[in-house]
């Protein structure tokens, strides 16, 4: 069914009946409506649509349009939708029993496969989200070290913690303020915020308060607000200056884990972190996280050390299926290499739209990781570089694709991924889509 052929009505007009419907009752019972902000669609305006079914590089609506995804599920789907495979690993595994809380053989065979791919690490500990698995990483930091400020960088996003929810301000060295009500200001004072891509400032941190960090935490590949690529020169000073001050340096590997490259962004910067924290990826899907490090490290957790963390559904017997598959698969297909072939592909369809573009756009990519920073001049790599006013612009865009076939994220500072169920013939789908929607954001279309 082509979104096209209802004409400009968009997601909150009659083409869209069942999702409208469900939007409604679901105001009634659901916090906003959604369980997660960002669906809510309020950066695009009008009511989401209510996803049916995924099939391959596609999502299928209540209504039954068809969209290609670049979404995926927000980075986890990297096999796309509802593969066979991993599919068939999550039905042996639930027959057997949906959860146990108590040790399962998936558990090991996974923690000894993502060990396997990733430089420096001797032991994980399974949780069931990114945010889970940055909130124990923090507190084992500050356990191991016996400190308690923690440094985090403007721009990137680690869950919603209360140490980690909190935003940037100005001064040399910025204390934490929250983020969101509910934080109390006196764990926000223990987290100071800095600028990414600012060695200056990382210096005269640590040379002010250097000896009571316990922790630097960074997306080596920040994006959450945007894809802000990173210099090497500057995550080899952060690694140098933890290492100096004895503070340990935590990699959020959450998005970049098994996307970028099969050890993750730390391979393709080359550097080794103290902790790391996974999540979408090794879930194959289902929600899955995990933190690890050194046996050393990792040793100072319960039951063998002071710092406690748990959960039921830690090491569920089911997501542990999943994600072993996924991994599996992704080794056997040379994933890493086909999808930086994709995105290359994507490159290449998209300068002659971009070039001939009426708006300033340019097309940022990490392996499969893509965003459009829509702004004149290189493309930021700090969170103050953003220009904010591209979240107008993107909203015209983000419905003239919608109306297309294509889901992109309801966000302007969201990134979309490129997954192996893309095809050649889906990128030039969405090369004439997004050529046909900038044209359109640019003379104020519907």
């Amino acid at each position: 069914m082509s979104v096209g052929s209802r004409g400009e009505r968009g997601v909150s007009g009659s083409a869209f009946p069942v999702s409208e419907e469900l939007f409604e009752r679901a105001v009634r019972v659901l916090a906003g409506g959604v369980n997660s902000p960002v669906r809510a669609f309020r950066a695009v305006g009008g009511a989401p649509f209510f996803v049916s079914r995924g099939e391959g590089a596609f999502i299928v609506d209540e209504d039954g349009h068809r969209f290609l995804d670049f979404v995926s599920s927000w980075g986890p789907l990297i096999l796309g939708h509802a593969h066979r495979e991993v599919i068939e690993a999550v039905e042996r595994a639930a027959v057997r029993g949906t959860t146990f809380g108590a040790p399962c053989q998936a558990e090991v065979e996974l923690a000894e496969c993502v060990i396997d791919c990733y430089s420096g690490l001797e032991q994980l500990r399974f949780v069931s989200s990114g945010t889970e698995a940055t909130m124990s990483a923090v507190r084992l930091a500050r356990g191991a070290t016996g400190r308690d400020v923690i440094v985090k960088f403007s721009g990137c996003y680690h869950g919603h913690a209360d140490p980690l929810l909190v935003a940037a301000g100005s001064g040399l060295v910025t204390f934490g303020q929250p983020s969101s009500a509910g934080v109390p200001e006196a764990f926000a004072a223990l987290t100071r915020v800095l600028p990414l891509d600012d060695e200056d400032r990382l210096r005269a941190l640590f040379e002010a308060e250097g000896e009571r960090i316990a922790a630097v935490i960074v997306e080596p590949i920040p994006a959450n607000n945007g894809l802000l690529i990173q210099r090497p020169e500057f995550l080899a000073t952060l690694r140098q200056v933890t290492a100096a001050s004895g503070s340990l340096l935590i990699f959020d590997e959450v998005i970049s884990g098994f996307r970028v490259a099969r050890g993750g962004a730390a391979q393709i910067y080359d550097i080794v972190p103290d902790l790391v924290t996974f999540g979408k990826i090794i879930g194959g899907g289902m929600p899955v996280g995990a933190f690890g490090g050194s046996r050393e490290l990792m040793g100072h957790l319960a039951p063998d050390g002071p710092v406690y963390q748990a959960g039921t559904l830690s090491g569920n017997p089911v997501a542990m299926a999943a994600g072993l598959a996924n991994l599996r698969i992704l080794e056997r297909e040379r994933a890493w290499e086909r999808l930086e072939e994709l995105g290359q592909r994507l490159d290449r369809e998209l300068a002659p739209v971009l070039a001939a573009s009426p708006l300033d756009v340019t097309l940022v990519r990490q392996g499969s990781i893509f965003w459009l920073s829509l702004q004149p001049g290189e493309p930021p790599r700090d969170a103050e570089s953003i220009d904010a006013g591209a979240s107008d612009r993107y909203r015209r865009i983000f419905r003239a694709l919608l109306r297309s076939g294509v889901s992109m994220a309801p966000s302007a500072f969201e990134v979309g991924f490129l997954g192996l169920a893309h095809t050649p013939g889906d990128l030039s789908r969405f090369a004439r889509a997004l050529g046909e929607a900038l044209d359109e954001a640019a003379t104020g279309g519907s």
